[in-house]
């Protein structure tokens, strides 16, 4: 489907107002490639929404928004140990988090109940409670911009991080995911590596894929504010790396400080806990304002504009910078 002038308004968790300037769906690869190759794209700005769960927009887009519909979770191959599922673009992640749990298969289970679309899963590198994308991802397939070809990549080919990938570098608005696969195993090790989550599933149960889904859905839930109540994009910052010297640096002064240790020895540190010292915790600015239950997140109390919201984001920034001399990276995409 291609029109003009659509309203985003409904397709962005935050509830922002803004017109996108054209406008295409698609529900094949095919379709995309189709579409691409009509020139359709030549010398316009364009933007690839999913489920708009991780996007601020600014004001309205002069450009072209492409989003996906495609909706096909597939078995690809299979054997004693593992499933390789091939999921497209269009598909609520959550739904396949649901399904590949249904099946029996682990590895995306403490990733349950993250909003937005599968698409976003490879660019964005979601993680949440010990689990990143990249974790189970074996290869990613996409649409070239620039002429409507495919290109497929290894997740090693992806240059994973911490909420970071190749898509938001080197192929960063020149690339349309298509579909992502993943291999999810038979026999799974399940992760509690989390506190809050083994706590939880021993409240449900003994642990299982569908006791740490349902754990997982459980903490989330009474931690972030439902988008269809109070707009929001869920966490606005990353939570911040830092070496382990300057994590003990800090829990001298500040011995509750909550870190989790990486492989490599750095320590990932909770933003919101640094947001909530400074203060910020159920503050209202205008119409933007912090979740009274969990600073990590901004909101829209209903009718915020884009630089209502960055302005507040700011000022967040600005004091933990200056209180805890960490710099806050958004998480979310400002457009």
């Amino acid at each position: 489907m291609y029109v003009h002038n659509k309203d985003l308004k409904a397709l962005n968790t935050f509830g922002l107002p803004c017109i996108a300037g054209s406008f295409f769906s698609f529900t094949t690869e095919e379709e995309l490639v189709t579409f691409i190759r009509s020139g359709a794209t030549s010398g316009k700005r364009v933007f690839v929404l999913g489920g708009g769960s991780n996007i601020l927009f600014k004001g309205n887009f002069e450009g072209l928004v492409i989003h996906p519909l495609s909706t096909t979770i597939k078995v690809e191959h299979i054997d004693d140990n593992n499933a390789d599922v091939l999921v497209s673009a269009g598909v609520i992640w959550d739904d396949f988090v649901a399904w590949t749990v249904n099946q029996g298969f682990g590895g995306v289970e403490n990733l349950s109940f993250i909003p937005g679309m599968a698409g976003a899963a490879p660019v964005q590198n979601i993680g949440a409670y010990g689990s990143e994308a990249a974790d189970t991802l074996l290869r990613v397939r996409c649409v070239m911009l620039s002429d409507g070809s495919t290109l497929e990549l290894t997740a090693g080919e992806c240059r994973y991080g911490y909420r970071d990938s190749i898509f938001k570098n080197e192929l960063r608005g020149k690339t349309v995911v298509s579909s992502a696969l993943f291999r999810l195993s038979r026999h799974p090790q399940l992760n509690m590596a989390y506190a809050e989550v083994a706590s939880e599933c021993g409240k449900i149960g003994i642990p299982t894929l569908e006791n740490i889904r349902k754990s997982v859905i459980n903490i989330r839930k009474r931690k972030l504010p439902d988008p269809d109540v109070t707009g929001n994009a869920g966490s606005f910052f990353k939570n911040p790396v830092i070496t382990s010297a300057r994590f003990e640096e800090l829990t001298k002064e500040y011995p509750e400080i909550p870190g989790f240790r990486l492989p490599d020895g750095d320590v990932k540190i909770a933003a919101g806990w640094l947001i909530d010292q400074c203060g910020w915790k159920g503050v209202r600015a205008g119409n933007a304002g912090v979740h009274d239950k969990q600073a990590l997140v901004i909101v829209n109390h209903g009718n915020a504009t884009g630089s209502e919201i960055i302005e507040l984001a700011e000022k967040i920034r600005e004091s933990v910078r200056l209180r805890f001399g960490t710099d806050l990276s958004p998480e979310v995409e400002i457009v």
